[in-house]
């Protein structure tokens, strides 16, 4: 179990694969901590060194004060990366870890050399949306969340199988300001223009029942970078590579390739 102390917040984090290879760097969903990527990173080739973290707020990371803002999570990986001495790594984010990525190519090209921005947008939802969400949590606990949350993460199928229980655990027990200080960071970002400005590989992956990121969101998000590509993900929901990790490591890997970094 590693930690890294950055003084305001402290960051749990694991490295696997090879030590000396090419760099991966993961960053994961809204209620989900470093576990998201478990299925898949066996399913991907050998030689690569693969970055994962617990954002502040969630996993076995630090829950400083909340609100937190998008600034405060793109500087938390940054100083991850500055310590770990990662550059040019590949960065994968999902969701909200979609955002992250968007915002840490516009401060640190040096550190990310192509992106995969998955079930993620530009901005995602409304205000308002969040609004309701983040006053829930505070009055009735991020339980009260749960099950519609299952509803938009898992296709219906996957909501048939024992492994949900898992996932609804997961959620519900991150802290709860953990879950409504991201929620905040979410609900004020929007980088419509500054994704539209970067210029570097990217692929965007969406899940054909996903009911947080619709794939039209992340289509729209993905089409603002000239060179991009688009990859759908049928039958699965917000969290394509816990549903089909199969199909997104053949994805994923494919576009590692492409880029070069195997």
């Amino acid at each position: 179990m590693q930690i890294a102390d950055f003084g305001d917040v402290q960051l749990h984090y694991r490295v696997d694969g090879d030590p000396d290879g090419r760099p991966v760097v993961f960053s994961n969903s809204l209620g989900t901590d470093l576990r998201l990527w478990d299925a898949l990173l066996p399913l991907l080739p050998s030689g690569l060194k693969f970055i994962r973290y617990d954002k502040r707020g969630h996993g076995l990371s630090s829950c400083p004060k909340a609100p937190f803002t998008m600034g405060a999570l793109v500087r938390d990986v940054e100083n991850l990366m500055d310590m770990l001495e990662v550059r040019d790594c590949v960065f994968v984010g999902l969701s909200i870890g979609g955002l992250i990525a968007q915002g840490l190519a516009a401060k640190r090209l040096d550190l990310v050399r192509a992106m995969v921005l998955s079930n993620t947008g530009a901005k995602i939802g409304t205000r308002d949306m969040w609004a309701e969400r983040i006053a829930s949590v505070k009055q009735h606990g991020i339980e009260s969340l749960a099950d519609p949350t299952m509803e938009r993460w898992f296709s219906k199928a996957f909501r048939a199988t024992p492994e949900l229980t898992a996932w609804r655990n997961m959620l519900i027990r991150q802290p709860g300001a953990g879950y409504w200080g991201c929620s905040e960071a979410i609900s004020g970002t929007d980088f419509y223009t500054t994704t539209a400005a970067l210029r570097l590989p990217a692929l965007g992956i969406a899940g054909s029942e996903d009911g947080s990121t619709p794939p039209d969101l992340v289509r729209e998000t993905i089409d603002l970078i000239p060179g991009s590509r688009f990859e759908l993900i049928r039958g699965a929901g917000h969290l394509p590579c816990v549903e089909k990790p199969v199909e997104y490591a053949r994805i994923l890997t494919g576009f590692l390739e492409e880029v070069g970094h195997i």
